[in-house]
């Protein structure tokens, strides 16, 4: 299909695909894309290391005064928190390590280098974060039917720890807030601590109630609420992680859209064995064979629609696509294509929405 038959509407403010190697005029000439992302996810990682690094000795430093204090003073919400707070200094110390793994070189093996160590770090610390809530809340359960005896409590101890969390994990907070959106990794850190500093303050609500009430119960109860903080945000860590590492499109690519929009470049017939994917934050990745006009193979109009289809995927989507590879083939191509990863209907290359996966 070409641009003369068919098109469809750009978003707000972008140009057509169509026209999009036009609409760049004066500007430097692209490249194949492949360099820009990789060391920009070097940079982000570079500058996280020192936040991280802080938040990692301060967290650190006030899980080993919970943990004590958990000991001394038996409270289930300290408990949990401490457990909580482990969890958030392992996934610290990951991120951190993260960090410092992203920015080692490519090599021959490792194509992408140690990119998706973020992903990996975040999918192991969600599924500990589960882990610790669900035993939370079964450990919480217990309690609140067989409460124990108010004077197993130093609600003193208790109270000062919760103040000691609470001030070390705004500290922490502080220093992340800036960057907290330039990864995944900070975002995660962020939200850990977040939560860690709600759980400090659910330790400090119980030591209240239970020193003017006597009630023990409270305890329990705010170790389920940390719990109930913990789970649905493991829960989504995970899914995440696994849908990078399950090579998922990225959120807000429609994939059909894509192919639509691709279809719109002059001299293309149609797009088929569309994929997408996430190599790590801030780097999608995009596949596809286009087929075109013969004749594409013989006037140099070639690399005229390479660059037009990079430009397309690049400029024209929610999700900047710049790691863009595509395969120009002649339509009879298909009939001596035998892809391994599913079925493949050669006539699909004559039509428009040819075969496309995600």
């Amino acid at each position: 299909m070409s641009s003369s038959e068919a098109s469809c509407s750009p978003r707000a403010g972008s140009a057509s695909c169509a026209g999009a190697r036009d609409g760049r005029a004066g500007s430097a000439p692209r490249g194949d894309g492949h360099g820009h992302s990789h060391a920009h996810s070097h940079d982000v990682a570079k500058s996280s290391r020192t936040r991280l690094a802080i938040a990692f000795g301060i967290t650190a430093s006030v899980l080993l005064a919970q943990v004590i204090g958990a000991v001394v003073t038996g409270s289930l919400a300290l408990l949990v928190d401490s457990a909580h707070m482990a969890v958030d200094a392992i996934g610290l110390l990951l991120a951190l390590t993260a960090s410092v793994l992203m920015t080692r070189p490519q090599s021959p093996r490792r194509s992408w280098g140690w990119l998706r160590a973020e992903t990996i770090a975040a999918g192991v610390q969600a599924t500990v974060l589960l882990a610790v809530g669900i035993y939370a809340l079964v450990e919480g359960v217990q309690r609140l039917l067989d409460p124990p005896p108010a004077a197993q409590f130093d609600v003193r101890l208790l109270a000062v720890i919760g103040v000691v969390g609470l001030v070390a994990n705004a500290c922490s907070l502080w220093v992340l807030t800036s960057a907290r959106n330039s990864s995944l990794n900070l975002r995660a850190a962020f939200l850990e601590v977040l939560n860690d500093a709600l759980g400090s303050v659910a330790v400090i609500i119980a030591a209240i109630v239970i020193s003017t009430t006597g009630w023990t119960g409270a305890d329990a109860v705010a170790g389920m609420v940390i719990a109930l903080l913990i789970i649905p945000r493991s829960a989504r860590i995970l899914r995440e992680s696994g849908s990078v590492l399950m090579e998922s499109a990225p959120r807000g690519l429609d994939l059909e859209e894509v192919a639509a929009h691709l279809e719109t470049v002059p001299n293309v017939l149609a797009v088929h064995d569309l994929h997408a994917s996430v190599v790590a934050t801030g780097i999608p990745v995009l596949t596809a064979h286009v087929v075109v006009e013969d004749s594409s193979f013989h006037d140099g109009s070639a690399p005229r629609i390479l660059d037009d289809l990079q430009a397309c995927a690049a400029e024209h989507f929610p999700v900047s696509v710049e790691h863009a590879t595509f395969q120009l083939e002649p339509a009879g191509h298909t009939d001596h294509e035998r892809l391994g990863h599913g079925p493949l209907d050669p006539e699909s290359a004559q039509q428009p929405h040819g075969h496309t996966q995600s």
